[in-house]
């Protein structure tokens, strides 16, 4: 079987698996991230050399307790920050070129807010006014994937400077510009005619956290892999690498968005 054969079906076996189950429930959702996360804590921990078995045990244990407990406010929030100070630590990480390594301490505390809670706050986001609405996280992932496909194809027929050449050689700031500008389009239509939602300007917003930090979460994931000498994270999907090869954007993009909530939960108290 060829490379293009396998890297398609191995990509459409994720995408049907991947909306199949946030469709169907909550429940199969949790269950589907739960298995991402133990396969990204392997990826994780044989990147930056952690005990494999202490952050699995421990990423079962907080994800089986916490994974639908977006209710408890000062719980979210904590995730949230954390998840985002971490976030914010990796973006100074990635434009830093002299800093490669991370002492064992902070290496643990990145996987904590890095991986673990964001996993924990993905199961937050599809929670709507009325309850479960799958249709939140789902045109989530259409942002992500409009983004990373538009600044392909801009970048590939327009691109002429380099985004961020050390890390990613093929990623220019045409395509960067042309993956936001059709991601906010995307937000649009996704706003009216597939979430019916009220606030037109909140997924206008949305698609800009998602295509700027979408492109960070993939350029941070490069740097990790360059820094350790490795092409891909994983083998699991034939083509595409590991899961953390695949699910570097949301990671990286969730914190944030769970962020924008919790500011919009707070403007919607003090007012």
């Amino acid at each position: 079987m060829n490379e293009t054969l396998k890297r398609a079906i191995s990509g459409a076996v994720y995408i049907i698996l991947l909306l199949g189950c946030i469709l169907h429930s909550r429940e199969s959702l949790a269950l589907l991230f739960g298995v991402f996360l133990g396969i990204a804590v392997y990826e994780f921990c044989k990147i930056l050399h952690l005990n494999f078995w202490i952050c699995l045990v421990i990423s079962i244990v907080a994800y089986y307790f916490l994974w639908d407990k977006e209710n408890w406010f000062n719980t979210r929030t904590i995730l949230t920050l954390t998840s985002t100070i971490i976030a914010i630590k990796l973006i100074f990480y990635l434009f830093n070129q002299q800093k490669t390594n991370f002492h064992l301490f902070t290496r643990y505390f990145l996987w904590i807010g890095y991986l673990l809670f964001t996993f924990i706050l993905t199961n937050y986001v599809p929670m709507g006014v009325h309850g479960y609405n799958p249709k939140i996280l789902i045109s989530i992932f259409i942002l992500i994937w409009t983004n990373d496909t538009f600044a392909y194809l801009v970048g590939k027929n327009f691109g002429r400077r380099k985004l961020f050449p050390i890390i990613s050689p093929k990623k220019t700031v045409e395509g960067f510009v042309g993956g936001l500008f059709f991601a906010i389009v995307s937000g649009m239509i996704l706003s009216h005619f597939y979430i019916g939602a009220k606030n037109f300007y909140f997924w206008i917003i949305i698609a800009i956290i998602v295509s700027i930090f979408s492109t960070l979460g993939d350029l941070i994931e490069s740097k990790f892999k360059r820094v350790a000498g490795i092409k891909d994270s994983g083998k699991i999907m034939p083509g595409h690498g590991g899961i953390l090869d695949r699910l570097d954007s949301i990671i990286f993009v969730i914190p944030f968005i769970n962020l924008f909530y919790l500011i919009l939960h707070y403007l919607q108290y003090v007012s």
